[in-house]
């Protein structure tokens, strides 16, 4: 059994004399699942680390883990004992060692919630717990009867999905929580050095087929940039580190001029039966300064994240009038400038992580450490020097 001490997990400030306390425990995949979607998980993760006290538990695979996960994952569904969703799918066992003021679990979806269960007896070591899956269906639920019970050993479970807390907290008779998704907007900033914008559309993860075949024909028969995935599922592939790819994903995006968007899941009507989410890429595209195009979701809470002009310029799912918006946008450099300053300026006051994980420490109880503060005043600092730039369009 690995007994997880500050010195092994405390990997910022290492040399350090007196170093704090840490009052959060928060358990990480990152050494053994590497998954580009799961990276944005890991990125909010250092946020949080950089802004309060954390021990980032670092779980890690046994042999044979891989087997056993896809045996247990298989199996959940029929456990008539409701008792496979408490197994160990094959982590080196954890023990703590200290006691903390949160336990708190970051699930990209339901699938890594086993995990925690190689940390033996947190519950006895954290005063109050939070769960917070991402991804997490309405029309799924009924499948999940099996294991949804599992929430129920936390003191708070947070749901990404806005429509989703409503058929979650009937299922588990007690109120559910919903936070939206964000980005690290520091990241992500083209501020306070602007690049060239390049690239003159980015096309990451899920897309319409209209749409990408008209611009595969205008990269093919003008000047026109088109940057895209050219393999499916590239958000299942594994990465070489998780800080390497979001930096790369960063720098492409705040050098791109447009960037596809598209509601979460478009293409999975089977998976979401018609729920409308936020996406991240909105988040994201946002940050980067990038004008936006395709379709805004058709929901009350896109409306009240993104409620400023042009947040998105859409287009037709069919691709139809993609070229013509375009076209119009390109006559106009001076609304395409205050497009992008201005969707890098609201993601830096509003979709920061920092500002999600304060939500959290609501929650949980817990008053903010100063650092918070700290990282808030920089987003402050970077969205005025948007304000007071001069427009991209003009420089580049």
């Amino acid at each position: 059994m690995e007994v997880f001490q500050q010195s092994k997990v405390q990997e910022k400030g290492a040399g350090a004399q007196a170093a704090p306390r840490p009052r959060i425990c928060m358990p990480t995949a990152r050494d053994f699942t590497k998954r580009a979607y799961q990276c944005g998980q890991y990125e909010a993760q250092d946020v949080l680390r950089e802004i309060d006290d954390v021990d980032l538990i670092h779980l890690d695979a046994d042999p044979g883990f891989r087997f056993k996960e896809s045996w247990q994952r298989r199996l959940l569904f029929r456990d008539l004992s409701k008792r496979l969703i408490y197994l160990n799918p094959g982590l080196r066992p954890v023990q703590l060692t200290r006691e903390y003021d949160l336990f708190l679990v970051r699930c990209q979806t339901w699938w890594d919630l086993p995990y925690i269960n190689a940390i033996q007896g947190w519950k006895d070591s954290c005063k109050t717990s939070v769960c917070w899956i991402d991804e997490l269906w309405a029309a799924a639920i009924p499948q999940y009867k099996y294991w949804l019970d599992s929430l129920k050993q936390f003191d708070h479970v947070i749901v990404g999905c806005s429509g989703t807390v409503a058929p979650l907290s009937k299922a588990l008779d007690r109120p559910c929580g919903w936070l939206p998704a964000a980005v690290d907007t520091v990241r992500f900033s083209p501020y306070p050095n602007p690049p060239v914008r390049a690239i003159d559309m980015y096309s990451i993860g899920r897309r319409w087929d209209g749409i990408h075949r008209a611009l595969l024909d205008a990269a093919e028969s003008r000047s026109f940039f088109y940057v895209y995935d050219t393999f499916p599922s590239i958000a299942e592939r594994e990465v070489y580190d998780h800080q390497q790819h979001r930096a790369f994903f960063a720098n492409m995006a705040k050098r791109s001029r447009y960037f596809m968007v598209a509601p979460g899941k478009v293409d999975e009507l089977g998976e979401t039966k018609g729920q409308v989410e936020v996406g991240h890429r909105y988040y994201e595209g946002a940050a980067a300064g990038t004008v936006m195009i395709g379709q805004p979701p058709d929901s009350e809470v896109f409306k009240q994240l993104f409620d400023w002009p042009d947040a998105v310029i859409q287009t037709q799912p069919d691709g139809s009038d993609v070229l013509e918006v375009l076209g119009g946008l390109n006559l106009e450099p001076e609304r395409v400038s205050a497009i992008s300053q201005r969707n890098a300026s609201e993601a830096l006051l509003r979709h920061d992580w920092v500002y999600r994980w304060k939500e959290i420490l609501q929650i949980a109880g817990l008053e903010p450490r100063p650092s918070l503060s700290v990282r808030e005043r920089r987003l402050k600092d970077l969205a005025d020097q948007v304000t007071n730039s001069v427009p991209e369009a003009i420089t580049s």
